[in-house]
């Protein structure tokens, strides 16, 4: 699932005319004069024709060099050529580089002239002018030391620009600023002493270079999102203003700091100074701050971090682009964001990792790179065994067990002491290794369109995971650290409550979700930059903290949390965690154990549980209330509730209808007394695949509204009592077994199943006194409030009406209208209606996603131009090929792909493959594909390839029209993003609404 691959175009734009040229030369000209042909329709692909000449002339050494590589370092020709046409685009022009290195040079230049500064106490800073702030949060104000501004003693460049792995749209270049040692002190590491001078040198910087026209901005930020460490950004005047941003980063020189101090058991921040207490506490040790430790290691390392990075890479081009496509990667998944995001940073450094290992060679191309940290991350857990860049064998360095001790994922430096993953959370990393393993599949499966899901499909957390939790206010996070009692945590984060109580709330929460959860994540806004004559944003200030909930649908539906036995010690814990909710029950099995019990009786309801799971346990754990937990899970639910279903999306309706077609299918298979016995009972109507949108009620009628008529057995409504309610017929297809006394002729057969269908009705109430009413194509059964339309076929029908007798009396085979029309309706809507039930039993949001999208295409006033059954298929595609993503487990995220994937596909150029029960091999699916590309002109504007229907795309020969397609694709285009934004908006939903009966209502 997922937009068009772009092979085919890629192929026809790079020249790789191989394939598509045979077709163009196979067909030999019978005459010199030829109609000329009717120009292509646009945007359709069309074959490269070529001369005899040119297409079996040999190939160059130059072309047979370039297929040796292709085989040895790629899988395929096409994936070579779209990897190289993204390289293409995503890196840095000579022309561009030019100019940045010219910026770079008079940012030097400005920077040296900037003028000293006096010596003051840090508390003392009123020699600051009025048009710049500190950009740093000095809480507490009170702390020892002296400041003075002297310009740097070395400007180096540093990060991916030299390195030459930085990628398009947004080029940073990150600058070191060395500071001179006549401005640190001894004792600078301790109480934020450090981050003050560098707040106060990037402040004093900021002013100055502001003055300067050369600049078209001058502007604050924080560093990877760390409140502690701003930088400051610089950008060009006039039209290069957008060209890139240069970020200046003040660090110490490299021998400043003991390395001893800045160990993660140390404490570097005293409780006394934080708390504002007069003396400190002699009988409590203080608590260790290595992430306060690491901020500071991180500037001291930034020069020979960039010198390993250079010697590994050198001039290893292979190894540059694989960086630059895991970039890509990352980007599309929204991992590099924010603080604690794994960004291209940590990429390149385990890249070296990995080439230290041996594990990449520098010969390797970027695909196989990219593919061998793919693996690297989907099969190794950092959470687990840490990883070290140190060949250092010192015995004072701390060992792994020491980092895994205070930070959930420990990846060590080439020193042994900074941890390069301090920042990044469990979740983080579970997500991380989640997208590896399923990026890993997806290459494992050689897809054509495989280039396309990994590194061109965009994965927006509100359309990666089934629920999403917005917690905002975020000052409310400050009272859960009260709550969770995570001084030592705010101590260590620089008051950052934000990043203290981000780590407990999600193991309370994975530890609550149990079974039910497949993933959680989390993502923080980036911090906006600010201009320097604001103060820097304060934690509540930083957007909203969002959760995603990726599912498991086998356990999300169960409404009990079972616990230990009453007499177990681990009960107390269970108590504890669960507090009130928690309550010992006795089961049939005769134990008595602690359980929690979730109020939930419909489907829709249970598919809710983990909202009463998560507002509960951050009430009870956090302090957070319900006011404060915005959960995204089942806004659109009320868009399929029938006028009367107020908890409830219409599953039990459908369930109950296809539990009554079940037992009116054993009656039919054990009917007794017709002439052939039933062969195969199958359902061919939306209720029986569960996709109807609003299925049917059952209704008994009120025998005082009706008039009975004996002779008829039948029921006539009364002219002075109300209009008895429609029940839509369900329809039925029972095929009866073969016999040789069926006649030969067209309207013969028709006349036997006729019969057929009278003698069926009449069974059926003598036996089982069920309401019947036979017509000569169909019979009507009213069943428990039901009605089914039983329609008797006999296999054999269509191709009799494949005959066609000529003039000469010579019989031939040919498709006919009626033929196809039969065949359709007897033998491929069974089957489709089978196969979708079956779905419907593996992924049980399918329903809910198949209806929200017909509800959807009705609601736009198109639902005339498709039929129930491709839109159907859409939506099965979402669930069968549903990379980059896992099957969706809740009706709103599927609903999100099928805009997705309406406005994106190239309907012109691709079939859409529904790979029903895995019955297409990866030969017929290219097969498919080559027949489509050679057929195209002939083939419906929408296409749609299952098992049964390889060829023809039965289901949309009529309909939709070029027209009404491009207003679909148009207008899903338009409706993802704003009910996107509207769902990632904490404060709900605006552009969803509903007027009058959930039924009548619309969505726009």
């Amino acid at each position: 699932m997922g937009p068009a691959p772009a092979g085919e175009q890629l192929r026809g734009a790079a020249g790789e005319t191989e394939e598509l040229a045979l077709e163009g030369v196979s067909k030999k000209a019978t005459s010199r004069k030829r109609a000329k042909a009717e120009p292509p329709a646009e945007g359709l692909l069309q074959p490269v024709k070529l001369s005899r000449e040119e297409l079996y002339k040999e190939p160059t050494n130059e072309e047979l060099n370039r297929l040796r590589e292709t085989e040895i370092l790629f899988h395929s020709s096409l994936l070579r050529l779209q990897v190289e046409e993204l390289l293409k685009e995503v890196r840095l022009s000579e022309r561009k580089k030019e100019r940045i290195d010219t910026f770079l040079k008079e940012v030097n230049l400005r920077i040296q002239r900037v003028p000293s500064v006096p010596e003051t106490e840090l508390t003392d800073q009123s020699w600051l002018p009025a048009g710049v702030r500190v950009p740093l949060h000095q809480v507490p104000y009170t702390v020892k030391g002296s400041f003075r501004f002297l310009p740097p003693s070395q400007i180096t460049v540093v990060g991916s620009y030299l390195l030459g792995t930085c990628i398009r749209p947004d080029i940073n270049v990150d600058v070191a600023l060395t500071m001179p040692r006549e401005i640190l002190q001894d004792k600078d590491g301790l109480n934020q002493r450090y981050f003050r001078k560098r707040a106060l040198y990037l402040a004093h910087l900021a002013y100055h270079l502001a003055q300067d026209p050369f600049f078209g901005s001058v502007r604050f930020s924080y560093t990877n999102g760390c409140h502690l460490k701003p930088s400051l950004l610089l950008r060009p005047h006039g039209k290069d203003e957008r060209l890139v941003t240069v970020r200046l980063h003040p660090c110490p020189p490299v021998d400043f700091f003991r390395p001893c101090r800045l160990l993660p058991t140390k404490n570097n921040v005293r409780s006394a100074w934080y708390r504002g207490q007069s003396a400190p506490e002699s009988a409590s040790p203080e608590p260790p701050t290595p992430h306060y430790n690491t901020w500071i290691l991180q500037d001291t390392v930034l020069e020979s971090q960039m010198h390993l990075l250079s010697t590994v890479l050198g001039s290893a081009q292979g190894l540059k682009d694989g960086i630059a496509l895991l970039k890509v990667w990352l980007r599309q998944r929204e991992l590099d964001k924010g603080l604690g995001g794994f960004n291209g940073f940590l990429i390149s450094m385990l890249v070296a990792f990995l080439v230290s290992k041996r594990k990449i060679h520098t010969t390797m191309s970027g695909y196989q790179v990219l593919r061998s940290v793919l693996q690297f991350l989907a099969t190794t857990d950092l959470t687990v065994n840490g990883i070290s860049l140190s060949l250092s064998s010192d015995p004072s360095l701390p060992v792994l067990a020491d980092f895994h001790q205070v930070f959930p994922v420990v990846f060590l430096d080439s020193t042994g002491r900074l941890n390069l993953c301090a920042d990044v959370t469990a979740s983080t990393y579970n997500q991380v290794q989640h997208e590896a393993q399923l990026s890993m599949a997806l290459l494992d499966s050689k897809a054509d369109d495989g280039f396309q899901l990994l590194l061109m499909t965009p994965k927006p957390m509100i359309r990666a995971f089934d629920h999403i939790v917005h917690l905002r206010p975020l000052s409310r996070l400050q009272a859960a650290c009260h709550r969770l009692k995570l001084w030592p945590e705010l101590q260590d984060n620089g008051g950052d409550y934000v990043s203290a109580a981000l780590g407990p709330l999600t193991t309370i929460l994975e530890q609550g979700l149990g079974a039910r959860l497949h993933l959680l994540a989390h993502s923080r806004p980036p911090v906006p930059e600010w201009d320097i004559k604001e103060d820097p944003p304060k934690h509540k200030d930083s957007g909203t903290l969002t959760l995603g909930l990726l599912l498991r649908p086998e356990g999300l539906t169960s409404v009990l949390d079972l616990g230990p036995e009453a007499d177990q010690p681990e009960a107390a814990d269970f108590r504890q965690f669960w507090g009130s909710r928690s309550e010992l029950r006795r089961f049939q099995d005769g134990a008595i154990r602690e359980a929690v019990v979730w109020e939930a009786a419909s489907v829709s309801e249970k598919r809710l549980i983990p909202q009463q799971v998560v507002t509960h346990l951050l009430a009870l754990h956090a302090d957070i209330p319900d006011t404060c937990v915005h959960y995204v899970g089942g806004f659109l639910d009320a868009l399929i509730q029938g006028p009367k279903e107020v908890s409830n999306t219409g599953e039990e309706a459908l369930a109950l209808a296809v539990r009554c077609y079940d037992d009116l299918s054993r009656l039919l298979w054990g009917l007794e007394g017709l002439p052939l016995t039933v062969s195969a009972v199958q359902g061919a109507h939306p209720v029986l695949r569960y996709t109807e949108v609003f299925p049917p009620t059952p209704v008994r009628p009120a025998y005082s509204f009706h008039k009975h008529l004996q002779e008829r057995a039948s029921l006539l409504p009364r002219l002075d009592k109300p209009c008895p309610a429609y029940v839509e017929p369900m329809t039925v297809i029972c095929h009866l077994e073969g016999s040789g006394q069926w006649p030969q002729d067209a309207e013969a057969v028709q006349r036997v199943r006729a019969a057929f269908q009278l003698r069926l009705a009449e069974v059926l109430t003598q036996q089982h006194r069920l309401p019947c009413r036979a017509t000569a194509t169909h019979t009507d059964v009213l069943k428990d409030g039901f009605v089914f339309r039983i329609r008797v076929a006999y296999q054999r029908e269509p191709q009799i009406l494949r005959e066609v007798r000529s003039p000469e009396g010579m019989i031939s085979m040919r498709d006919t209208p009626a033929s196809l029309r039969l065949e359709r309706d007897t033998r491929q809507l069974p089957l489709l209606t089978s196969a979708l039930h079956g779905l419907q039993q593996q992924h049980p949001a399918f329903s809910g996603v198949a209806r929200l999208a017909k509800r959807w295409v009705r609601a736009q006033l198109l639902g005339e131009g498709f039929t129930d059954e491709s839109l159907d298929l859409v939506a099965a595609a979402l669930f069968l090929h549903s990379e980059p993503f896992t099957p969706p487990s809740s009706p709103q995220v599927g609903f999100l792909r099928f805009l997705y994937l309406v406005s994106t596909f190239d309907w012109k150029n691709n079939p859409l493959i529904v790979n029903l029960n895995s019955e297409l091999t990866a030969e017929d699916q290219v097969e498919i594909r080559s027949s489509f590309l050679a057929a195209r002109t002939q083939l419906p504007v929408m296409v749609i390839i299952t098992p049964q229907d390889r060829r023809s795309s039965v289901w949309t020969q009529d309909r939709p029209s070029a027209q009404i397609l491009q207003q679909l694709v148009i207008l899903a285009a338009e409706a993802l993003p704003v009910l996107e934004k509207q769902l990632m908006d904490p404060r709900g939903p605006g552009d969803i609404r509903c007027s009058g009966h959930p039924s009548t209502c619309t969505m726009y």
